[in-house]
C-alpha cells in the first residue's frame, strides 16, 4: 500500500480509502458479518483511511462500522465522518451550528470512538453556502478545539461550489465524487487553486457509482443516457479484451498523485481484497487509451445536484 499526505493536515493516508457507505446497504442488502470482515481485511492490507456519514443507511453505516472497529487500536486508522445531511429530501439537510454539535456527539456514540480525524459538511450544494462558510465551518472548528475532531472539510458534487466554499471557509480538505474517473476528470481543473490553500484532496466513486462496471449503472443513476451508453460500451470493450473495466478504473483513479486518497466501498471482503491487489498491478496503457477514446464524446459530462444557484 502506498500513502500520500492529505494537504495541510499532514495526515499520511492510504492511496486507497475505505468508503463505508457500503456498510449502510446503500447499493444492496448486506451481510453484516461479511461487511465487518471487509473492514478488517482493508485494515490488514494497509488501508488506513475510512470515510462514513450518518446519512449512509440512515445511521446504519456508522453503527456497523462501530462494530467493526471495536477492539482495534484507535491510532491505527484515520477516521472521517460527516454532518449536515440526514436524508434524501431537502428538509433532511441542516447545517446549523446547533445540529452540527448534536450530530458530532451522535456519530461518536454510534461509532464508539472519542474523536474523529476529520469532520465534513456533507453535500453542501443542498444548503445555503454562506451558512456553511459562516456558521457550519466555525461550528466544526469548535468541535476541533474541544478534541472531538482534528480537522474539518467540505463535500459536494458541483466542483465550483465545492472549491469556492472550501477556500472561503479555510477548509482543511475537500471530498469530491464522480469527478476523477475514466469518463470525467474535471476535478483536475480545481486542483491548482486548492493546492494554493493547502487543501487536501479526497476523491470518491472511481467507478462513477456503477457507471464503469460490467453490471452497469443502477436505474436511479442521475447521469444522462449518453454517459450511461458510452460507459456501457467501454465496459463491453474491456470484457471483449478479457479485461475488467473496474480494475482499469480503480488503477486510473489512484494513479493521480495530487489526489491523496480515492475511496472505494464494498461490504464484501473479497471485493476489497481485489481492489487492493489491483493497485499494485501494472496499468494496461494500451487498453486505457482505447477506453479513453470510447469515452471522449462524453468526457466531463455531469449532472446537476442540489440548489440551482450552487451548480
Amino acid at each position: 500500500m502506498r500513502y500520500r499526505v492529505l494537504g495541510k493536515t499532514g495526515l499520511r493516508v492510504s492511496v486507497l480509502g475505505f468508503g463505508a457507505s457500503s456498510l449502510g446497504g446503500v447499493f444492496r442488502d448486506i451481510d453484516q458479518d461479511a461487511a465487518i470482515r471487509a473492514v478488517h481485511v482493508s485494515l490488514e492490507k494497509g488501508i488506513n483511511f475510512i470515510d462514513v456519514s450518518p446519512f449512509y443507511g440512515l445511521t446504519k453505516a456508522e453503527t456497523v462500522l462501530g462494530k467493526a472497529l471495536r477492539g482495534i487500536k484507535r491510532d491505527s486508522y484515520i477516521l472521517a465522518t460527516k454532518l449536515g445531511r440526514y436524508g434524501s429530501n431537502l428538509s433532511d439537510f441542516d447545517f446549523s451550528a446547533a445540529r452540527a454539535a448534536r450530530s458530532m456527539d451522535e456519530s461518536l456514540a454510534r461509532i464508539g470512538v472519542e474523536y474523529v480525524d476529520l469532520i465534513q459538511a456533507h453535500d453542501i450544494e443542498f444548503g445555503d453556502v454562506s451558512q456553511v462558510v459562516n456558521e457550519t465551518m466555525p461550528a466544526m472548528r469548535k468541535l476541533v478545539a474541544v478534541g472531538k475532531a482534528r480537522f474539518a472539510g467540505v463535500t459536494a458534487l458541483p466542483l465550483k461550489c465545492l472549491a469556492r466554499t472550501a477556500q472561503q471557509s479555510a477548509a482543511d480538505t475537500i471530498l469530491s465524487y464522480c469527478h476523477y474517473e475514466l469518463n470525467d476528470t474535471a476535478l483536475l481543473g480545481v486542483l491548482p487553486g486548492l493546492a494554493d490553500h493547502g487543501i487536501g484532496i479526497i476523491s470518491a466513486s472511481p467507478l462513477g457509482m456503477g457507471l464503469l462496471s460490467v453490471r452497469g449503472a443502477p436505474a436511479w443513476h442521475p447521469a444522462p443516457d449518453i454517459v450511461k451508453q458510452a460507459c456501457a460500451k467501454a465496459a463491453a470493450h474491456c470484457a471483449a479484451r478479457g479485461a475488467s473495466i473496474e480494475k482499469l478504473a480503480v488503477q486510473f483513479s489512484v494513479a493521480e498523485e495530487r489526489i491523496a486518497t480515492t475511496l472505494v466501498g464494498s461490504a464484501s471482503p473479497t471485493n476489497m481484497e481485489r481492489n487492493i491487489q489491483w493497485i499494485d498491478e501494472p496499468l494496461d496503457r494500451a487498453l486505457l487509451a482505447e477506453v479513453l477514446d470510447i469515452l471522449r464524446p462524453v468526457h466531463d459530462v455531469t449532472w446537476p445536484s442540489g440548489r440551482s444557484e450552487n451548480n
